[in-house]
């Protein structure tokens, strides 16, 4: 069982967390968001923590080697992350990888639960990446997905003061990452009683405190905190769908966050799926998906389906965000880039002419 802190005005309750580590040095992965947290504070406070922070976003396996071997070097007994999914990601590859051999590449080898702790604490509301079993890096230029139930964290610590250091634009790229999060688990064909209650609880907390999340109030940011880690278990049980399996690639090909591009993909995604339910993939039958969708749009406060997608595209219209232009050339090369296995978990079919068509809707 996960468990969960939130940090008020002391951390104290931080404190106790760390006494109760073996005493070994703590590894600390954090990002290029650290010198600006209040949480630094806390951590800057402790005698045996070694900080590894030389990675980009989306990490590669090198930067994990090298995290890895330093881990080893200096003795550390507990992984700690303190930043957004980057940083998370990377510092899960190094819990799995931290007790495996040198002698072949540890991507290449099987994970084990090897008993090292590891503590989160997120600072962006939007990848849910504290409470799922999945890490994302790069090798050789190509994504791969790392997954085990040990890669989940221990330990969850949310610090809202984390939020009030985040640009504008990550903000509205981070709620859009976990609104995405939840529409795509609903609709997955892993789909649960449970998976779904989790999405409706952070559809909700989303939707009414994203106003005043995006105003600056801190009051509501805990709340968003929550809503992110209820869209993660979501997709944990779920998994993520064609929206996406379709983003990736916009991430890479124009810099945009992660977040926008799945808000991007979704946003011409759900109508054609309305559309579209006599291509249904769900064993659980078209009408089955037809009610899934109606009670998406209910999560979202809307009377059905069609209702959902004019609210989707009212939310995104509401954070003035960039649409890029595509060439011909790049059309090409977003199709040929979307995983098929991750499209497996989508309820409607998508063939590759289907999937051109919606990224030349997607980029105008």
């Amino acid at each position: 069982m996960q468990k969960e802190i939130i940090i008020g005005e002391s951390y104290l309750p931080l404190k106790e967390l760390f006494d109760k580590v073996p005493h070994k040095k703590i590894f600390l992965v954090c990002d290029g968001s650290y010198p600006f947290l209040k949480i630094k504070s806390f951590f800057d406070g402790l005698e045996d923590i070694v900080r590894f922070s030389d990675f980009t976003p989306n990490p590669d396996y090198e930067a994990v080697k090298k995290a890895v071997t330093l881990f080893k070097e200096t003795g550390c007994g507990c992984v700690a992350a303190a930043g957004g999914g980057s940083a998370l990601d990377l510092a899960k590859c190094v819990k799995a990888y931290s007790t495996m051999s040198d002698a072949e590449e540890y991507l290449f080898q099987p994970i084990e639960e090897n008993g090292v702790p590891f503590i989160a604490v997120p600072t962006t509301a939007g990848t849910g990446s504290e409470a799922t079993r999945y890490a994302v890096i790069y090798y050789k230029g190509a994504k791969q997905s790392i997954t085990h139930d040990s890669l989940i964290p221990q330990t969850v610590v949310f610090d809202p003061s984390a939020l009030d250091t985040l640009p504008e634009y990550q903000k509205k790229a981070t709620l859009l990452d976990a609104l995405c999060h939840s529409i795509e688990s609903f609709w997955s064909v892993n789909s649960t009683d449970e998976s779904k209650e989790y999405s409706r609880q952070a559809l909700h907390l989303i939707l009414d405190n994203m106003d005043a999340y995006l105003a600056g109030d801190g009051r509501v940011n805990s709340k968003m905190f929550r809503a992110a880690n209820l869209a993660g278990k979501a997709i944990n049980i779920a998994q993520t769908t064609a929206g996406h399996a379709m983003c990736y690639k916009l991430t890479s090909l124009y810099g945009t966050a992660h977040g926008h591009a799945a808000a991007l993909c979704v946003r011409r995604l759900l109508p054609y799926m309305v559309k579209n339910t006599d291509k249904c993939t769900d064993s659980r039958g078209e009408a089955y998906l037809r009610t899934t969708l109606n009670e998406l749009g209910a999560a979202m406060d809307c009377e059905n389906a069609e209702g959902l997608c004019e609210k989707f595209e009212s939310v995104f219209r509401s954070l003035d965000l960039k649409v890029p232009q595509a060439t011909e050339e790049d059309i090409k090369a977003l199709t040929s880039s979307v995983n098929p296995v991750r499209l497996k978990n989508n309820p409607v079919a998508l063939d590759p002419e289907t999937i051109e068509a919606l990224y030349r809707e997607i980029l105008g």
